[in-house]
């Protein structure tokens, strides 16, 4: 029970501090894989990049998946195939899709493995390991510039409840709201894809993580958008530091808008 129990904490931790999901960096973990390290993209810099944008206006300029789509990723000369949601999460399936039809996933790094004391995620998708001279501890600070507007784009987090017609959008619904166990249409179970984030809600761009186990305490608090439904054995096997070989759009391109 104290293993159990201090699991659950550790985990918690790795949520609140740095789960950092969008601004992560994996300097820390080489000596211990359960301390987050520092958010080197701040709270502040996201939500004054994101302040003056109001969700509508967001929601409209950003892609969007209607239905469903699936990518296959190779990993290690291997397939993994995500089947995406649009239906209940249309903006963060879109902004995913979109970046993987512009090549932004092709050669990129799962610069964040998590396996001990028990599985966790997968993290990848940051555009700074493009470089192969990058190092891969500087990585996870970086997200999808847009080369029309040469900002980075941003994506509001995007959760639906059960019941719920509309995801609800630019607000936590789970534990960093002070809830527990929220009602969430697309749930992490393991093979879950979700979307990384800061602390900041709106500021998830192009870094992604493929949860190892049921993640449910991370419910309401980041958008699952997708599942693994094939080569979870390879999604097993991925160690820090390798490569997405490619990533490639193989059904429902047509579903996304612009």
């Amino acid at each position: 029970m104290k293993t159990n129990f201090g699991f659950k904490n550790l985990v918690t931790l790795i949520v609140i501090i740095g789960l950092a999901l969008t601004g992560c960096n994996s300097a820390t973990t080489n000596s211990s894989q359960a301390s987050p390290s520092s958010d080197n993209l701040s709270t502040t810099q996201v939500e004054s990049t994101t302040a003056d944008t109001s969700s509508l206006a967001m929601n409209q300029n950003l892609p969007k998946l209607e239905g469903k789509a699936k990518v296959k990723l190779i990993v290690n000369g291997s397939p993994i195939v995500i089947e995406l949601d649009g239906d209940d999460a249309p903006i963060t399936a879109g902004n995913f899709v979109d970046l993987v039809e512009r090549g932004v996933y092709d050669g990129l790094v799962f610069h964040r493995v998590i396996k001990q004391p028990q599985p966790f995620v997968a993290q990848g998708g940051d555009p700074q390991g493009k470089d192969p001279n990058f190092p891969v501890s500087r990585l996870g600070t970086g997200g999808y510039i847009d080369s029309e507007t040469g900002q980075r784009r941003f994506i509001p987090l995007e959760i639906k409840l059960d019941g719920e017609e509309e995801p609800t959008y630019n607000e936590a619904l789970g534990r960093q709201a002070g809830l527990s166990a929220p009602p969430v249409t697309l749930k992490h179970d393991r093979g879950a894809v979700a979307m990384a984030r800061s602390q900041a809600p709106d500021s998830a761009s192009s870094q992604f993580y493929i949860a190892l186990a049921d993640l449910e305490f991370l419910d309401g608090d980041y958008a699952v958008f997708g599942k693994v439904v094939e080569g979870m054995d390879v999604v097993d096997k991925i160690e820090q530091g390798d490569r997405i070989e490619s990533a490639k759009v193989i059904e429902g391109a047509e579903n996304l808008k612009q």
